[in-house]
């Protein structure tokens, strides 16, 4: 893949000009679609368990209700569907985005709203068949504002994009746990999700307001796909419904395989390395944070107001102002930054493990962490984005963001292992060395871009472009 096609291919922006990312009309509307996104999450989970736990229900019960999220990690199985099929009247009136879209946000809403109507000492099954429908909703309602978000702007104007997003996400987090508990406690639990229902409706009017973005099929995907669709089909005439679906599912969910392999070749393997590894660092550091915390001696106000309050507020800035980046020096170069400060920022919870229980270094240590993750986050998003094709926009996304997790989660796991055997200062040593090779897999993309471009026509203006 060229680097004009990873970068904006746009002349480099000033300062002034990086800034002006978020007057774009479709970036101010990420900002809603994000809100959308993270309402239903928490709803799910922590807020929830608090009401189920209030009217006595086990904490074992509760526990699986946390089954529930799986859905949220194998949305990849039927993003091809909403990437391919049509559900009218939705997509034909508003577009196969905003369709799927709206047609989500009517499942969550009417899921919310069959919660609040429940009573889970009567009836807890019930309860469980709508989070189901909240959660899978949901689901497919991320799949749809991905496929959107890459698709509505040009490639310098992801990082913006995604920065929104984030900020929406949390406004919607934020709603969903501290908002529907503050209802819940002046009303009650059923006027909580009745609440958080109707607040779908952001969503709704935001998806009705926007337009639906122009995608256009580049030629050498569209001769891919009808190469492998007769070679499925072959030259027999009778065609029954089973070979019909199979020539759906090659072109739904083979092609968007083949598609991410024929235009990155042996380098593929590289990239989906390098999406494996990048949020590695954070992820595992993440899950020994609070225990740290605690452990460490600070009060739970302590926790709430510095961790908690100040490092929301400090990882939207992180979010927002990686967006900037991306439209100032181009997405390779705000890669490294990223990788770099989140390896380096990990090394402040060891000085604060040193320290003790001081206030400036935990707010330190939270200002330092949460920036850089929100950097690093936008940044890898609009990254992920680039390496897309808009004709499986939604399955690639999806593919993507299901991976970045999965070895975070594995590695996150012997986390508490390694305090337990070398203390809190040698494991967050360890957590930054897990960076490392996110920042060598960054220097290796400026290299392999580099010398794509060194074999093509503009090179010296498409390496000016990258490393600006």
């Amino acid at each position: 893949m060229p680097a004009d096609e990873i970068e904006s291919g746009a002349k480099r922006r000033s300062w002034a000009e990086a800034f002006q990312v978020y007057r774009h009309p479709r970036v101010i509307g990420m900002l809603f679609l994000g809100f959308s996104a993270g309402l239903p999450f928490l709803l799910l989970f922590s807020t929830l368990s608090f009401w189920l736990r209030e009217v006595g229900v086990s904490l074992a019960t509760i526990g699986l209700f946390s089954w529930v999220g799986i859905t949220f990690s194998i949305k990849v199985f039927w993003a091809p569907v909403v990437d391919r099929l049509a559900v009218p009247p939705f997509t034909t009136l508003l577009g196969k985005r905003r369709g799927w879209m709206l047609l989500a946000q009517i499942g969550i809403a009417a899921g919310l709203l069959g919660i609040a109507s429940s009573d889970p000492t009567a009836n807890l099954e019930v309860i469980v068949y709508f989070a189901l429908l909240v959660a899978f909703s949901s689901a497919t309602q991320d799949i749809a504002i991905d496929a959107y978000r890459i698709e509505a702007v040009e490639k310098s104007l992801q990082g913006a994009m995604a920065g929104t997003y984030q900020v929406g996400y949390r406004f919607g987090l934020i709603a969903a746990s501290a908002g529907a508990l503050k209802v819940a406690d002046v009303s009650s639990w059923p006027m909580a999700y009745m609440v958080m229902a109707a607040l779908v409706g952001v969503g709704m009017a935001t998806v009705l307001i926007i337009r639906e973005p122009a995608v256009v099929r580049d030629q050498a995907t569209l001769l891919r796909e009808a190469e492998l669709l007769r070679r499925i089909e072959g030259e027999g005439e009778h065609r029954g419904p089973l070979h019909r679906f199979v020539a759906w599912f090659s072109g739904a969910v083979v092609s968007p395989l083949i598609d991410f392999f024929a235009r990155n070749g042996k380098f593929a393997l590289v990239l989906l390395a390098f999406i494996g590894l990048y949020r590695l660092s954070d992820i595992t550091l993440g899950v020994m944070a609070n225990p740290f915390y605690v452990d460490i001696g600070f009060t739970k106000d302590e926790i709430i107001n510095i961790a908690k309050l100040y490092g929301v507020i400090a990882t939207l800035a992180g979010a927002l102002f990686g967006g900037v980046l991306v439209a100032r020096i181009g997405l390779l170069q705000s890669l490294f930054i990223g990788a770099v400060m989140v390896a380096a920022t990990n090394l402040v919870f060891a000085l604060l493990a040193v320290t003790g229980p001081d206030i400036t270094m935990l707010t330190l240590a939270i200002t330092a962490d949460n920036v850089a993750n929100g950097l690093a986050g936008s940044v890898f998003i609009a990254y992920l984005s680039s390496l897309t094709n808009t004709a499986y926009t939604a399955t690639q996304y999806a593919l993507f963001s299901s991976l970045f997790t999965l070895p975070g989660k594995i590695v996150a796991g012997g986390s508490g292992y390694v305090v337990e055997a070398w203390g809190y200062i040698n494991f967050f040593f360890y957590a930054s060395a897990l960076g490392i090779p996110a920042i060598l897999l960054v220097l290796y993309l400026m290299y392999h871009y580099r010398q794509q471009d060194s074999l093509s026509p503009a090179a010296g203006e498409a390496v000016h472009e990258r490393q600006g």
